[in-house]
Protein backbone atom coordinates (compact mmCIF):
# COMPACT_ATOMS: atom_id res chain seq x y z
CA UNK A 1 0.00 0.00 0.00
CA UNK A 2 1.66 3.23 -1.33
CA UNK A 3 0.99 6.25 1.55
CA UNK A 4 1.08 9.75 -0.02
CA UNK A 5 1.83 12.26 2.35
CA UNK A 6 0.66 15.73 1.59
CA UNK A 7 2.85 18.72 3.38
CA UNK A 8 1.19 22.40 2.60
CA UNK A 9 3.71 25.03 3.28
CA UNK A 10 3.58 28.07 2.51
CA UNK A 11 6.66 30.40 3.84
CA UNK A 12 8.23 27.40 5.61
CA UNK A 13 11.79 27.58 4.67
CA UNK A 14 12.94 27.84 8.15
CA UNK A 15 11.59 24.08 9.20
CA UNK A 16 10.67 22.50 6.24
CA UNK A 17 14.17 20.13 5.27
CA UNK A 18 14.27 19.13 8.82
CA UNK A 19 10.76 17.94 8.35
CA UNK A 20 10.94 16.18 4.85
CA UNK A 21 14.39 14.48 5.99
CA UNK A 22 12.72 13.25 9.38
CA UNK A 23 9.75 12.22 7.75
CA UNK A 24 11.58 10.57 4.79
CA UNK A 25 13.77 8.70 7.50
CA UNK A 26 11.23 7.63 9.31
CA UNK A 27 9.23 6.32 6.95
CA UNK A 28 12.17 4.15 5.14
CA UNK A 29 13.37 2.95 8.07
CA UNK A 30 9.66 1.03 8.75
CA UNK A 31 9.69 0.32 5.27
CA UNK A 32 6.80 2.16 4.14
CA UNK A 33 6.25 2.46 0.67
CA UNK A 34 5.79 6.27 0.47
CA UNK A 35 5.63 9.45 -1.38
CA UNK A 36 5.98 12.98 0.13
CA UNK A 37 4.08 15.80 -1.81
CA UNK A 38 5.17 19.20 -0.53
CA UNK A 39 2.64 21.30 -1.94
CA UNK A 40 4.12 24.75 -2.33
CA UNK A 41 0.94 27.59 -1.99
CA UNK A 42 1.85 30.74 -3.13
CA UNK A 43 5.11 31.29 -0.50
CA UNK A 44 7.27 34.40 -0.97
CA UNK A 45 10.78 32.87 0.73
CA UNK A 46 13.12 30.08 -0.70
CA UNK A 47 9.95 27.04 0.78
CA UNK A 48 10.07 25.88 -2.70
CA UNK A 49 13.99 26.11 -3.77
CA UNK A 50 14.52 24.28 -0.94
CA UNK A 51 12.66 21.25 -1.55
CA UNK A 52 13.56 21.80 -4.99
CA UNK A 53 16.78 20.99 -4.12
CA UNK A 54 16.01 17.79 -1.62
CA UNK A 55 14.45 16.06 -4.37
CA UNK A 56 18.05 14.90 -5.69
CA UNK A 57 18.77 13.06 -2.30
CA UNK A 58 15.42 12.04 -1.60
CA UNK A 59 13.48 9.87 -4.22
CA UNK A 60 10.31 10.13 -2.94
CA UNK A 61 10.11 13.73 -2.72
CA UNK A 62 8.04 15.87 -4.83
CA UNK A 63 7.23 19.32 -5.40
CA UNK A 64 3.85 20.85 -6.19
CA UNK A 65 3.01 24.51 -6.58
CA UNK A 66 -0.47 24.79 -5.95
CA UNK A 67 -1.64 27.12 -9.15
CA UNK A 68 -4.60 28.65 -7.00
CA UNK A 69 -6.57 29.62 -5.63
CA UNK A 70 -4.74 29.58 -2.42
CA UNK A 71 -5.67 28.77 1.17
CA UNK A 72 -4.16 25.83 3.55
CA UNK A 73 -7.59 23.95 2.54
CA UNK A 74 -6.93 24.24 -1.60
CA UNK A 75 -2.88 23.51 -1.51
CA UNK A 76 -4.19 20.19 1.05
CA UNK A 77 -6.95 19.38 -1.60
CA UNK A 78 -4.59 20.16 -4.87
CA UNK A 79 -2.07 17.79 -3.02
CA UNK A 80 -4.34 14.81 -2.55
CA UNK A 81 -5.93 14.93 -6.17
CA UNK A 82 -2.14 15.11 -7.17
CA UNK A 83 -0.97 11.83 -5.14
CA UNK A 84 -1.06 8.41 -6.55
CA UNK A 85 -1.35 6.61 -3.31
CA UNK A 86 -3.34 3.51 -1.84
CA UNK A 87 -3.80 6.31 0.89
CA UNK A 88 -3.66 9.78 2.05
CA UNK A 89 -2.27 11.68 4.76
CA UNK A 90 -1.94 15.44 5.78
CA UNK A 91 1.27 16.50 7.63
CA UNK A 92 2.42 19.93 9.21
CA UNK A 93 5.10 21.45 7.49
CA UNK A 94 6.30 22.70 10.69
CA UNK A 95 6.46 19.32 12.52
CA UNK A 96 4.23 19.42 14.88
CA UNK A 97 3.27 16.00 14.46
CA UNK A 98 5.69 12.89 14.76
CA UNK A 99 6.60 10.81 12.09
CA UNK A 100 6.39 7.77 14.43
CA UNK A 101 3.11 8.41 14.55
CA UNK A 102 1.99 8.33 11.09
CA UNK A 103 4.21 4.77 11.08
CA UNK A 104 1.80 3.76 13.43
CA UNK A 105 -1.11 5.63 11.28
CA UNK A 106 0.12 3.40 8.24
CA UNK A 107 0.17 0.07 10.63
CA UNK A 108 -3.45 0.75 11.39
CA UNK A 109 -4.48 0.88 7.91
CA UNK A 110 -3.03 -2.07 7.25
CA UNK A 111 -5.21 -3.66 9.63
CA UNK A 112 -8.32 -2.81 7.92
CA UNK A 113 -9.24 0.64 9.11
CA UNK A 114 -10.05 3.14 6.50
CA UNK A 115 -9.53 6.35 8.25
CA UNK A 116 -6.83 6.88 10.95
CA UNK A 117 -7.82 9.35 13.05
CA UNK A 118 -4.97 10.93 16.03
CA UNK A 119 -6.11 12.53 19.45
CA UNK A 120 -3.57 15.22 21.58
CA UNK A 121 -6.07 14.76 24.01
CA UNK A 122 -6.28 10.72 25.76
CA UNK A 123 -3.96 8.69 27.85
CA UNK A 124 -0.98 8.09 25.78
CA UNK A 125 -0.44 11.22 23.58
CA UNK A 126 1.65 14.23 24.59
CA UNK A 127 1.78 17.47 24.47
CA UNK A 128 4.87 20.12 24.32
CA UNK A 129 4.31 24.19 24.77
CA UNK A 130 0.55 24.17 23.55
CA UNK A 131 -0.50 28.05 23.43
CA UNK A 132 -3.07 28.37 26.66
CA UNK A 133 -5.40 30.27 24.92
CA UNK A 134 -5.57 27.84 22.09
CA UNK A 135 -6.06 25.23 23.90
CA UNK A 136 -9.25 26.78 25.60
CA UNK A 137 -10.41 27.08 22.12
CA UNK A 138 -9.48 23.94 20.82
CA UNK A 139 -11.66 21.90 23.76
CA UNK A 140 -14.54 24.13 23.12
CA UNK A 141 -15.07 23.46 19.57
CA UNK A 142 -14.39 19.89 19.91
CA UNK A 143 -16.53 19.38 22.90
CA UNK A 144 -19.36 21.55 20.81
CA UNK A 145 -18.40 18.99 17.89
CA UNK A 146 -18.71 16.17 19.55
CA UNK A 147 -21.91 16.83 21.42
CA UNK A 148 -24.01 17.72 17.99
CA UNK A 149 -22.92 15.16 16.26
CA UNK A 150 -22.88 12.33 18.79
CA UNK A 151 -19.80 11.31 18.63
CA UNK A 152 -17.01 10.10 20.83
CA UNK A 153 -13.59 11.71 19.32
CA UNK A 154 -12.33 14.49 21.14
CA UNK A 155 -9.63 16.04 18.19
CA UNK A 156 -11.78 17.08 15.44
CA UNK A 157 -9.76 19.67 14.27
CA UNK A 158 -6.16 18.29 14.32
CA UNK A 159 -5.11 18.26 10.51
CA UNK A 160 -2.83 14.95 11.43
CA UNK A 161 -5.20 12.24 9.77
CA UNK A 162 -4.83 9.66 7.30
CA UNK A 163 -7.63 8.47 4.60
CA UNK A 164 -7.57 5.59 2.43
CA UNK A 165 -8.10 6.30 -1.58
CA UNK A 166 -11.42 5.30 -1.59
CA UNK A 167 -12.86 7.83 1.55
CA UNK A 168 -11.11 10.52 -0.13
CA UNK A 169 -13.13 9.56 -3.14
CA UNK A 170 -16.22 9.08 -0.90
CA UNK A 171 -16.25 12.38 0.27
CA UNK A 172 -15.67 14.59 -2.65
CA UNK A 173 -16.34 17.39 -3.11
CA UNK A 174 -14.14 18.98 -0.75
CA UNK A 175 -15.70 22.58 0.17
CA UNK A 176 -12.89 24.10 2.76
CA UNK A 177 -10.25 26.59 1.28
CA UNK A 178 -8.67 26.97 4.76
CA UNK A 179 -8.22 25.16 8.08
CA UNK A 180 -11.28 24.24 8.28
CA UNK A 181 -10.70 21.72 5.66
CA UNK A 182 -9.54 19.44 9.20
CA UNK A 183 -12.49 19.27 10.17
CA UNK A 184 -14.45 19.01 6.92
CA UNK A 185 -12.45 15.52 5.92
CA UNK A 186 -12.91 13.54 9.28
CA UNK A 187 -16.71 14.63 9.88
CA UNK A 188 -17.74 13.12 6.65
CA UNK A 189 -15.90 10.17 6.92
CA UNK A 190 -17.70 9.71 9.82
CA UNK A 191 -21.06 10.98 9.14
CA UNK A 192 -21.02 8.70 5.57
CA UNK A 193 -19.96 5.91 7.79
CA UNK A 194 -16.08 4.51 6.69
CA UNK A 195 -14.41 2.83 9.59
CA UNK A 196 -11.92 4.89 11.47
CA UNK A 197 -9.82 4.39 14.55
CA UNK A 198 -8.33 6.49 17.11
CA UNK A 199 -4.83 6.87 18.26
CA UNK A 200 -3.17 8.73 20.77
CA UNK A 201 -0.53 10.90 19.16
CA UNK A 202 2.28 13.66 20.07
CA UNK A 203 2.09 17.13 18.93
CA UNK A 204 4.60 19.73 20.08
CA UNK A 205 4.49 23.73 18.92
CA UNK A 206 6.68 25.18 15.96
CA UNK A 207 10.27 25.94 16.75
CA UNK A 208 10.99 28.09 13.91
CA UNK A 209 8.59 31.02 11.95
CA UNK A 210 4.72 31.98 12.81
CA UNK A 211 1.58 29.88 12.43
CA UNK A 212 -0.91 30.70 9.78
CA UNK A 213 -3.74 29.63 11.56
CA UNK A 214 -6.15 33.27 12.59
CA UNK A 215 -8.47 31.97 15.27
CA UNK A 216 -10.83 34.83 14.49
CA UNK A 217 -10.79 34.95 10.64
CA UNK A 218 -11.41 31.25 10.99
CA UNK A 219 -14.27 30.99 13.50
CA UNK A 220 -17.23 31.47 10.82
CA UNK A 221 -15.51 29.51 8.81
CA UNK A 222 -15.33 26.51 11.02
CA UNK A 223 -18.70 26.71 12.62
CA UNK A 224 -20.05 27.08 8.41
CA UNK A 225 -18.64 23.67 7.82
CA UNK A 226 -19.61 22.16 10.88
CA UNK A 227 -23.06 23.13 10.46
CA UNK A 228 -23.46 22.25 7.19
CA UNK A 229 -22.63 18.62 7.58
CA UNK A 230 -24.64 18.61 10.33
CA UNK A 231 -27.50 18.97 8.25
CA UNK A 232 -26.15 16.52 5.70
CA UNK A 233 -26.54 14.19 8.65
CA UNK A 234 -29.79 15.01 9.77
CA UNK A 235 -31.45 16.00 6.30
CA UNK A 236 -30.16 14.14 3.70
CA UNK A 237 -31.48 10.94 4.51
CA UNK A 238 -28.45 8.89 3.82
CA UNK A 239 -28.23 9.86 -0.06
CA UNK A 240 -24.42 10.40 0.71
CA UNK A 241 -23.82 7.40 2.97
CA UNK A 242 -21.91 4.81 1.87
CA UNK A 243 -23.74 1.45 1.15
CA UNK A 244 -22.65 -2.17 2.93
CA UNK A 245 -22.10 -1.17 6.16
CA UNK A 246 -23.50 -2.24 9.71
CA UNK A 247 -25.13 0.48 12.03
CA UNK A 248 -21.79 1.97 13.71
CA UNK A 249 -20.59 -0.09 16.69
CA UNK A 250 -20.39 1.69 20.72
CA UNK A 251 -16.74 2.73 19.88
CA UNK A 252 -17.82 4.71 17.11
CA UNK A 253 -16.39 3.53 14.08
CA UNK A 254 -18.27 1.33 11.55
CA UNK A 255 -17.31 -1.64 10.08
CA UNK A 256 -18.03 -3.76 6.79
CA UNK A 257 -21.06 -5.73 6.86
Amino acid sequence: MLLSVVIPARDEQDCIESTVRELAAELAAANVPHEILVVDDASVDDTAATVNRLTSSIPSLRLLRNPGPHGFGCAVTFGIRSSRGDAAAVFMADLSDSPKDLVLYYRKLQEGYECVFGSRFIKGSHLIDYPAHKLILNRFANRFIAIIFGIRYNDVTNAFKCYRREVIEGIEPLLSKHYNLTVEMPLKAIIRGYSYTVVPISWRNRQTGVSKLRLKEMGSRYLFIVLYLWLEKHLSRGDYHRSGLQAPTREGRSQRA
